[in-house]
């Protein structure tokens, strides 16, 4: 059968537009699947993200009360060898200020004692004990000088901390509080607080 030139050439037409249309639809099946696959891939990232969130254990942390105030403590940021010791000075009654951590070891003329915070054995100071809270003056009847106190309430203080090595710390805590009604507490110094480090961190001994 005589086939004309034009006959032919739609047939070719056609079969190059079946080809093309072939290709396009693989090419937009191709396209949804990488997406596809990529939503798949992110999900998953996140889902091990949450999961790994979810899974971080708290930081190790213990509390004690004594003289009027309770005092919590915590190790946060544990890279080791390196973490923050916090520590939380929360008088017992409204009203009650606690000292700076500037005021001298035996306080102003023998009335006050400084908020401290200090660590012994595999532990190491790795900076200076700061504390979240404003510094105000006030008078003490019978002490010539101002006296550096808090507002009344908690503090927070925070002393960066080292390890030499795993081992037993100690962590050493200081405070007096005191009310312009009520007087002073009577004063705490160098309580210890005992831990351990371990290769899996820091623990706190049971108190």
């Amino acid at each position: 059968m005589n086939v004309s030139p034009r006959t032919r050439r739609t047939t070719r037409t056609r079969t190059a537009r079946t080809a093309r249309t072939a290709r396009t639809a693989r090419t937009a099946r191709t396209v949804v699947a990488l997406l596809t696959l990529a939503a798949l891939t992110a999900c998953g990232d996140q889902s091990a993200e949450d999961d790994a969130a979810a899974g971080a254990a708290p930081p190790p942390t213990t509390s004690f009360t004594e003289n009027g105030v309770t005092v919590t403590l915590s190790v946060s940021d544990w890279h080791a060898p390196k973490g923050t010791l916090t520590a939380v000075f929360t008088p017992e009654k409204k009203g009650f200020h606690l000292y700076s951590t500037e005021l001298p070891p035996t306080g102003v003329e023998g009335v006050g004692r400084p908020t401290a915070m200090d660590v012994t054995g595999v532990l190491k100071a790795d900076g200076k004990l700061t504390a979240a809270a404003d510094v105000r003056s006030i008078s003490v009847p019978g002490v010539d000088a101002p006296m550096p106190v808090y507002p009344d309430g908690p503090v927070t203080t925070t002393l960066p901390v080292r390890a030499d090595g795993n081992g037993a710390a100690t962590v050493l805590l200081g405070y007096a509080s005191c009310s312009a009604k009520e007087g002073c507490t009577i004063p705490v110094a160098d309580r210890p607080v005992h831990l351990r480090l371990t290769d899996d961190g820091p623990t706190f001994a049971a108190p």
